[in-house]
């Protein structure tokens, strides 16, 4: 007996080949994890944004952790609910806009794959970038 995979199922290699990207600060080729008309939803400490294409996602991703003269993976994961693909990473960040202070910032992901087993519809929150040190 044969069991066929569907494409709308949840994509493991996807979400990998995302969080790949992800850790090498490779913003502009996190397109390849991503359907044409991907969706992201994210819901930021400074509000509710809508971000639609490609382009317009690996830009986002490129705003909030590019210009950092440290930047590293510190946690991933990579799981399922349902056919819902979900994704969790925390980041280290150091310099650049933020200034001297060391910072973390984790986000938390449920993508749905498309028709090509890309993600498709992307739902985020964030935890904003907090200071690793000191007083909170």
């Amino acid at each position: 007996m044969t069991t066929a995979t569907s494409p709308t199922g949840p994509q493991f290699a996807t979400a990998g080949l995302f969080i790949e990207r992800l850790t090498a600060a490779d913003f502009d080729h996190l397109a390849l994890a991503l359907e044409p008309d991907v969706t992201l939803h994210a819901l930021l400490p400074r509000g509710f944004r809508e971000i639609a294409g490609p382009d317009a996602v690996c830009d986002v991703f490129t705003t909030w952790f590019g210009g950092f003269d440290e930047y590293e993976m510190l946690d991933a994961t990579v799981g399922q609910i349902g056919q819902r693909l979900q994704l969790r990473w925390r980041l280290h960040v150091h310099g650049g806009r933020l200034g001297p202070e060391d910072f973390v910032v984790e986000q938390h992901c449920y993508a749905d794959s498309g028709p090509t087993g890309r993600m498709q519809h992307i739902a985020m929150v964030c935890s904003g970038f907090c200071r690793e040190h000191g007083d909170v």
